[in-house]
């Protein structure tokens, strides 16, 4: 090598430099580039997909043949350019050679790599994957005592194993993963997405009917008041009772007391007999939205009665409820952001269902009203008034002014809501 032309010295150089820009920023790459694209790309029959695919599955063994090549590289680099510097024959020309040789690697074998290979690092893993497996053949014997070097001190600190294939995306990494696609993602789709990740964060109490707003019949009623409510009711299942809530027969299927009332054979005994033929199901206040989801889908059932610790009904939760958590309201145009709960008055106003929920409230209408205490508009305005209110009581939570409407049965029904938008910042520029 000492007695090489100089034309050959650094035509070895230059080359010698590549293979440094090449190993930094191809670095960059393969540590950047999103393995999930690729594992899509490579599903898809791509071939470099693939290879790049298995290297990324050991980080280890495709690190460890770039430092080869780096350090190989950047020796002879170093090496090759002292031994031009002492050919010049000048005591700066070492100095001078040095410094140039350190700026030109920082720039272009280091800083320039890298920013390109972060920018389009998809682009460049993929090319340099077949390289990369090459270099794993050429460098194996190398590699292999590399590794066990390595392993033997990573032990000393208690790590036991550095594969990538047993990484997974946590439902906050998932999340943030369909926030920052939104230009790829419609924005309903992207919204379905992240409630369904929400789900583990959802209890059956946040979505349930509350108890006085229960759809039921009591069997203790008059009898023509049972069968008005049989004859009109939309629903397709209803609990029966006797006296009180809690005192449940069971769910009564409507489609069998249409057919018996339609032949003129339903009867109050017959109507107890029908709801008894469906258990009722309970279900634990507190429950997240997944499990009781599974649940639903284990037990074949389509709605459940959420109890308390002493086993009395809270509210009542179906599975179209939990289904609207994850696609939105089915009885609302799909363009609009609406909730079936509240309609906007022309003033701007919005007239609203008290028991409506809170956190549905806020989902839809995009209000901020508080949610860590009562689930619902009647328990929220109960909550700060701390009695019943007559009709026309006003009262404010922060921008949004209650007006309370109607009362019932120790419950507020309808309420007013106006909310109070943040004053413009004056015009301050000069006229």
């Amino acid at each position: 090598m000492t007695t090489a032309p100089t034309p050959v010295l650094l035509l070895i150089l230059l080359t010698l430099l590549g293979i440094t820009a090449f190993s930094s920023g191809t670095e960059v790459a393969l540590l950047s580039v999103s393995r999930y694209r690729i594992k899509h790309r490579a599903a898809a029959g791509e071939w470099r997909a693939g290879i790049l695919d298995r290297l990324l599955h050991k980080p280890d063994q495709w690190l460890g043949a770039n430092l080869v090549i780096l350090a190989l590289a950047s020796v002879a680099a170093s090496s090759i350019a002292t031994l031009l510097a002492l050919r010049v024959g000048e005591r700066w020309a070492l100095g001078l050679v040095m410094s140039s040789l350190t700026v030109i690697m920082i720039v272009f074998c280091e800083l320039a790599p890298k920013i390109y290979a972060a920018v389009h690092n998809e682009q460049v893993a993929l090319s340099s994957a077949p390289i990369y497996r090459g270099l794993l053949w050429i460098t194996y014997p190398v590699l292999w005592l590399a590794n066990k070097a390595a392993y033997a001190l990573l032990r000393l600190f208690g790590l036991r194993s550095v594969s990538e294939g047993t990484r997974h995306l946590s439902a906050d990494e998932l999340r943030m993963v369909v926030t920052e696609a939104s230009p790829l993602i419609p924005q309903r789709h992207r919204q379905m997405l992240l409630s369904s990740l929400d789900l583990e964060r959802v209890t059956v109490n946040d979505i349930m009917i509350t108890r006085q707003d229960i759809a039921a019949i009591d069997l203790s009623a008059d009898w023509e008041d049972v069968l008005e409510r049989v004859r009109l009711t939309p629903h397709a299942r209803l609990p029966v009772f006797e006296g009180e809530l809690d005192a449940l027969i069971g769910v009564l299927d409507m489609k069998r007391a249409a057919q018996e009332l339609a032949r003129g054979q339903l009867s109050r005994e017959r109507l107890r007999d029908l709801a008894q033929a469906r258990e009722p199901y309970f279900v634990p206040e507190g429950t997240p939205l997944n499990q009781q989801l599974t649940q639903f889908q284990r037990r074949r059932e389509r709605l459940a009665f959420v109890v308390d610790e002493y086993g009395d009904i809270q509210g009542l939760i179906t599975v179209e409820d939990l289904l609207e958590e994850i696609v939105g309201e089915f009885s609302t145009d799909p363009t609009q952001f609406a909730h079936k709960d509240a309609r906007q008055e022309p003033s701007g106003a919005w007239l609203v269902d008290a028991g409506a929920s809170i956190r549905a409230l806020n989902r839809s209408l995009g209000w901020q009203l508080p949610n860590l205490g009562p689930k619902t508009v009647n328990g929220l305005l109960l909550e700060q008034l701390e009695t019943i209110p007559e009709p026309g009581t006003a009262v404010k939570i922060g921008p949004y002014e209650f007006e309370i409407l109607q009362t019932g049965d120790s419950t507020i029904r309808t309420v007013r809501v106006r909310i109070e938008r943040a004053p413009q910042p004056p015009d301050r520029r000069p006229r």
